[in-house]
């Protein structure tokens, strides 16, 4: 009797899985044209590029485990485009990563190519362009995934919203790229706009713009309202894709309590102003707990820099108060640009979740430090990386190792370290002033354990030291440690964080101070490691890492075309 109701069971257990669908992921498919248009973000008008007319383009937002298709077609004309998914870590389809000259060639004028990757991961994500410096055109957006249903976040909100910050050139970013690259040296200067959610205001009134370029009263450039009901608690998902600033982002009269960081849990810890640098993504909760009979500012202040951008302004818009009513009080101005202090002091404050804790390694099999310095080649100003310069090859790498088309790059390998002993980080370096150029890739052996030493340093202005916000595909790292002036390589790893480190894909060096992360080399492919500062990439503030490529599986065709892969290019 009992061996007949364990087979009635199994018979209906057998059932229950043919006959009740199991929750499976889904496939999410858009459709994009990128192309020009005209557009007046903070009032003045340029050329924009957009998605289906829109900047910032359309939000991917889906669950843990499903399948993302883009169809994107290239309308911008004259020029060729790539988009990077940062933030999702390509497991099993590293071509798909959208990095040009690194995983793909990029897509030509008229072409369209197809984006299929997995979201493997909850959390917020940017997306953008990775070709040129096309981001700050305003081509970007925000990626957001939750988990599947019936899972549940270690905190509590009522509703869910994002936003992206951004700073804003007038100036195209042809003008840029050719300053950067002649002789004399144009820099890009300071932004004319800071951007919340793709809205900013420019003074028209300033002297020197042309009749018709600035209209104050577009209804492009109204302030973004951000709306919420009285007594409610908002999770605000916040990403930064500036070109160039580290911000500092505040809601007037509300503290915000930091929840999430680049996709993992964070112990909660409460700020009245997040630092944000670019390629960072955060999620804060806010009660919407102050007098409901008015709105309240929300504030990007550029800090890091001594600049003249003014700040970036939103309205928090308590609901029924009309969202264009402006706050009855000035816009907070805090805090100072030159307070190095708050913003390390983040940055230690940032933490593993208690029940989300991802522990790492305990030691590493290979330590890379790696030197930012500004210098100069062949009488061009060039950031670099232990004095050696990043140019992109005309053949990506991971079509290059995988078709066996070495030649394509240079095989010596670029350096570990640096001069420690002598270097001194704290002024212009006059004995190292001039860089050499490389394309070389660092080769990590498959599934080991990496350090990366992010050492600042003066650049070749007195008394200059830059905040340089680092991303890496790909991966998540640890953030095993922070610290002022020069990294001890004896002493300084004794107090690295090896408890509850947070996992991150884009970290912050600090003006003068080093950055210590971690990493597993366990994911097939060839990936980027650079400053996300757009300027600052392009003028050769990055490196490759190349890891188990010959677990990478046949690679599709549509990503080839250019340089040596030319012939094995098919639609």
């Amino acid at each position: 009797m009992v061996d007949s109701s364990i087979k009635f069971l199994t018979l209906l257990a057998l059932l229950y899985c043919l006959f009740v669908p199991l929750v499976e992921a889904r496939v999410r498919l858009y459709k994009w044209e990128v192309k020009y248009e005209f557009k007046s973000p903070d009032c003045y008008k340029k050329l924009v590029i957009t998605i289906n007319g829109r900047t910032p383009g359309p939000s991917i937002i889906a669950q843990q485990g499903d399948t993302i298709v883009v169809e994107l077609k290239n309308s911008l004309l004259t020029e060729n485009v790539a988009i990077h998914w940062h933030g999702i870590r390509q497991i099993e389809t590293p071509w798909m990563d959208g990095t040009e000259g690194v995983t793909q060639c990029p897509i030509l004028p008229g072409e369209t190519f197809v984006y299929r990757f997995v979201v493997d991961r909850p959390g917020t994500y940017l997306y953008h362009a990775h070709y040129g410096m096309q981001r700050e055109a305003g081509l970007y957006g925000s990626i957001r995934v939750g988990l599947p249903d019936g899972q549940t976040e270690p905190f509590l909100y009522d509703y869910d919203r994002s936003i992206i910050l951004n700073d804003w050139y007038h100036k195209s970013t042809y003008e840029q790229a050719a300053g950067l690259s002649s002789i004399p040296f144009v820099w890009v200067d300071e932004p004319q706009s800071i951007l919340i959610q793709g809205r900013g205001r420019f003074n028209c009134n300033a002297p020197g713009i042309e009749a018709g370029l600035c209209n104050a009263t577009s209804p492009e450039c109204v302030p973004y309202a951000l709306t919420v009901v009285p007594g409610k608690t908002y999770r605000l998902r916040i990403g930064s894709l500036t070109a160039l600033s580290a911000l500092s982002f505040e809601i007037e009269g509300h503290n915000m309590t930091v929840v999430e960081a680049d996709g993992h849990y964070v112990e909660p810890f409460v700020v009245k102003n997040l630092f944000i640098y670019s390629g960072e993504t955060y999620s804060v909760l806010i009660k919407a707990d102050q007098d409901p009979s008015r709105n309240y500012w929300a504030s990007a202040k550029v800090v890091s820099r001594n600049s003249t951008t003014p700040n970036g302004l939103a309205i928090f818009n308590y609901y029924p108060n009309h969202p264009r009513r402006n706050p009855p009080t000035p816009p907070p101005v805090r805090p100072r640009w030159d307070d190095v202090g708050p913003r390390l002091s983040q940055s230690l404050a940032i933490k593993a979740h208690r029940g989300y804790i991802h522990p790492p390694p305990q030691t590493s099999d290979r330590v890379i430090v790696m030197l930012n310095t500004q210098n100069r080649v062949n009488g061009h100003v060039r950031w670099s990386v232990n004095n050696v310069s990043f140019n992109l090859p005309h053949t990506p790498y991971l079509i290059a190792y995988k078709h066996n088309l070495l030649h394509a790059f240079e095989q010596t390998p670029p350096p570990d370290g640096y001069d420690y002993a002598n270097y001194d980080i704290s002024s212009v370096n006059t004995k190292n002033v001039n860089a050499t150029t490389s394309n070389a890739a660092y080769r990590l052996a498959f599934n080991t354990t990496v350090d990366i030493i992010l050492q600042n340093a003066n650049t070749m202005n007195p008394n200059n030291s830059e905040t340089h916000p680092w991303h890496l595909h790909g991966h998540d790292f640890w953030v095993v440690g922070y610290g002022t002036g020069k990294f001890d390589m004896f002493n300084d790893p004794k107090k690295y964080n090896l408890v509850d480190p947070i996992m991150k894909n884009t970290v912050a060096v600090h003006p003068y101070g080093w950055t210590a992360l971690r990493f597993r080399a366990d994911n097939p492919g060839v990936w980027a490691f650079h400053c996300h500062i757009e300027s600052h990439f392009f003028m050769g503030m990055g490196v490759v890492f190349e890891e188990g490529v010959e677990r990478v599986g046949k690679l599709p065709t549509s990503i080839m075309g250019c340089g040596d892969s030319k012939g094995y290019f098919r639609p």
